[in-house]
């Protein structure tokens, strides 16, 4: 089953940068919810900025979700524990485009 991750379009906002290193843009006019693991069923430890600029750390398949970038069980980790559809982030790619995570 497709979920829709719901995400909080906005109309404005502020530009949270990666610390370095290549980042990815999240897509214009959301705040995404970022996880706790690679599904909805994960609580939400926190949202992005609207406009928002991601570094992934790794990725993993998780929860088949479908947002502005298509449908997709790839999860990005922005961080230990904080995990965010790949259907939120402009890579450029329907594959992973980061080491797989470990563990």
């Amino acid at each position: 089953m497709t979920t829709q991750e719901s995400a909080e379009p906005v109309d404005g906002g502020q530009v949270l940068a990666a610390a370095g290193g290549l980042s990815y843009p999240v897509a214009p006019g959301y705040r995404v919810k970022v996880r706790k693991g690679p599904g909805t069923g994960y609580p939400v430890v926190r949202r992005l900025a609207e406009g928002a600029r991601i570094e992934i750390r790794c990725q993993r398949r998780g929860e088949r979700v479908s947002g502005p970038y298509g449908t997709s069980d790839i999860w990005d980790s922005i961080g230990p524990g904080q995990y965010i559809s790949d259907t939120y982030v402009h890579t450029g790619s329907d594959g992973m485009v980061a080491p797989r995570c470990m563990g």
